[in-house]
């Protein structure tokens, strides 16, 4: 199977949109889930919903379920009740979302593949782990290799999301961007129910 088509699969049999995964259009000319029973009514338990919530983060950002549970253990420390927010603004704030969310790559896997080659840099220095959590202030840019890469020039002419309130793109001679203020846990790109994802792990952690 393609690489694309097994995106627009999954986006189909979760019935929804996921920017992460790049191209739009996956519900377009079917919006349906796959399969032989795809257009049939789906009946959704309490569970379902709860666990297709779940589905959607790990698809979207392109965690394993072994690195999301990390940063949900991550989010609930401290006093603050609403871990879920918390856990939303910390994948807003990993580096391979915020150079997907720049503009500069078209997808976040793209993002991940040029980070581990080493085609990004945070604050002039080398990063090669995509789950890095930037701070306000961070200036991320692209090695010249990649600024003038086709993969680059097609996410710059049509970005898959607008610029979110929290970046702003710097202007010079390389391609960088600035990672300007705190995201919000509003800021998560589709749609998204944060109680179906508290409920789910309240019991499983």
């Amino acid at each position: 199977m393609k690489q694309g088509v097994g995106k627009f699969r999954k986006q189909r049999r979760l019935l929804v949109e996921l920017p992460g995964l790049g191209k739009a259009g996956a519900l377009e000319r079917k919006p349906y889930p796959p399969g032989d029973h795809g257009m049939r009514r789906r009946k959704y338990s309490e569970y379902g919903l709860r666990l297709e919530e779940k589905q959607k983060v790990l698809a979207h950002y392109c965690l394993k379920e072994k690195q999301l549970r990390r940063f949900i253990r991550q989010a609930k420390k401290g006093k603050s009740e609403n871990w879920t927010d918390k856990l939303i603004i910390m994948l807003e704030s990993r580096l391979d979302n915020i150079v997907f969310r720049l503009g500069f790559a078209p997808s976040i896997p793209a993002a991940q593949q040029w980070i581990a080659h080493g085609h990004v840099k945070v604050n002039g220095q080398k990063a090669t782990i995509s789950s890095m959590i930037l701070k306000v202030g961070d200036i991320i840019s692209l090695s010249p290799k990649i600024a003038e890469s086709e993969q680059h020039m097609m996410a710059k002419q049509s970005p898959r999301l607008e610029l979110v309130h929290y970046l702003e793109i710097q202007r010079g001679d390389e391609v960088a961007g600035k990672f300007a203020a705190p995201p919000l846990s509003e800021d998560i790109p589709f749609p998204f129910n944060p109680n179906y994802l508290t409920e789910y792990y309240s019991t499983r952690m």
